[in-house]
């Protein structure tokens, strides 16, 4: 299916900005040798992409509002739109020469997702959908896995780096997914991980702590390959509250179900039932 006009201006912009982002990219290596300079070094290519990203898409669509991660909300004179921008989701990869990472353009009308673009430039792979048109991989359309037992999935997930909350939940939840599952992954790029669900390369996605440019974009694109997302209570509540589980309709519910039934601390458990 030919792509939208506003389809377009997402790629375009996402196009450009990667340009910027492979040739830092290309640089990182040389800096690994010092102690000093790559994180910098990385936050000046974090912004240089958002900078180039914020100023194509304007030019395209100069009424949108935006939502980016580094200047935050920006307000357009079109209240009715606005786009969702991470311009480096994986920015621990970058900064470590990983080719994981990648721009993650959304766009909200009347406060509905609608359309979702994820990009990695190291290996040239666009994510693209548009409610209602189903979800693609450079020109390839994509599907969720069909999968429907948790023994035969492989599934992503988030790790709480130092200084976040949740390592105690997390550790609860990923024991109870380990016990069930044919393996658990970490890829470090959240944005990736649901466009990789929407591919069939993974079969679920579970993660907490994230913010709406993280997953925006991934929510379209997940949807239209026809999968299934919700909140880590089961709920449409993913931008607010920065949890996500994702899979095909089976593998979603089943795995909602796992991490519910951890979500209670043991000595809570423990205290309300003397037996245990």
């Amino acid at each position: 299916m030919p792509a939208s006009a506003l389809m377009n201006v997402m790629v375009g912009a996402a196009r450009k900005a990667g340009r910027s982002l492979a040739r830092d990219f290309g640089e990182v290596e040389q800096l690994q040798v010092s102690m000093k300079g790559p994180a910098n070094f990385v936050s000046a290519a974090d912004t240089r992409a958002e900078e180039i990203l914020h100023k194509e898409l304007l030019r395209a669509r100069p009424g949108y509002g935006l939502l980016l991660e580094e200047r935050g909300e920006v307000e357009g004179a079109d209240r009715t739109h606005r786009f969702i921008v991470d311009p480096l989701d994986g920015t621990t990869n970058f900064l470590h020469g990983i080719p994981l990472f990648a721009i993650a353009i959304a766009l909200e009308r009347d406060g509905e997702l609608v359309a979702g673009l994820i990009y990695n430039p190291a290996s040239n792979e666009m994510f693209t959908a548009e409610r209602g048109k189903g979800a693609f991989l450079n020109d390839r359309r994509i599907r969720v896995a069909a999968r429907t037992e948790l023994a035969d999935c492989v599934i992503v997930t988030g790790i709480p780096h130092r200084g976040k909350p949740g390592q105690d939940l997390f550790l609860r939840e990923m024991e109870a997914v380990m016990s069930v599952t044919a393996g658990v992954r970490r890829t470090g790029a959240a944005a990736l991980d649901l466009a990789w669900v929407a591919a069939g390369r993974f079969d679920g996605f579970w993660e907490r702590n994230l913010r709406a440019w993280d997953l925006a974009a991934g929510i379209v694109i997940l949807r239209e390959a026809g999968g299934f997302v919700s909140d880590a209570e089961g709920k449409d509540k993913m931008l607010e509250n920065g949890s996500v589980v994702a899979g095909n309709e089976t593998i979603q519910r089943k795995l909602l179900k796992q991490l519910k039934a951890v979500q209670v601390p043991r000595d809570a458990v423990a205290a309300a039932d003397p037996s245990r």
